[in-house]
């Protein structure tokens, strides 16, 4: 089982994305993703977000807010528990990520990009600021099979 966080980072009507396209045999290749990653031993979903956030962009998170937890499933990669999170305020000056290229994405734009199917459920989710939710997410392959929101099926 694999625990992580994503946050996406929000200024002037626009989130901080990382656009997948410089690590290895990475299961995200050609994605457009928020910031984030695995835990640490012993770390909170507060505690890793901001780390990861320090270390993918070199930015210091100052408000921030823990918005769901999405469980994926999947027929190729482990289970996944994924602390989601929304920030809109940070310190520091932007660095290159090793991962990918960073960029502002306006919001209205980020349906255009190439993003998971799962990853727009929850970017709408946001985007409605809904209260704190739990999506499962399931996939075969790239193809999302099932979804559903606080227990409720929604595809």
């Amino acid at each position: 089982m694999k625990i992580s966080s994503l946050c996406y980072i929000e200024k002037d009507n626009k989130y901080l994305m990382l656009h997948r396209v410089s690590k290895k045999n990475d299961e995200n290749a050609g994605k457009w993703i928020g910031i984030g990653g695995k835990f640490l031993d012993g770390e909170s979903p507060e505690e890793c977000v901001c780390r990861e956030v320090l270390e993918e962009t070199g930015l210091t998170l100052t408000s921030f807010k823990y918005r769901g937890l999405v469980t994926f499933t999947s027929d190729r990669w482990e289970c996944e528990y994924m602390h989601l999170f929304t920030a809109d305020g940070f310190e520091g000056t932007l660095c290159e990520c090793d991962e990918g290229k960073l960029e502002w994405i306006d919001k209205q734009r980020l349906y255009e990009l190439t993003l998971w199917e799962g990853d727009r459920i929850f970017l709408w989710l946001l985007e409605e600021d809904r209260p704190f939710f739990s999506l499962k997410i399931s996939y075969e392959g790239e193809k999302l099979i099932y979804a559903s929101l606080d227990n409720k099926r929604i595809i």
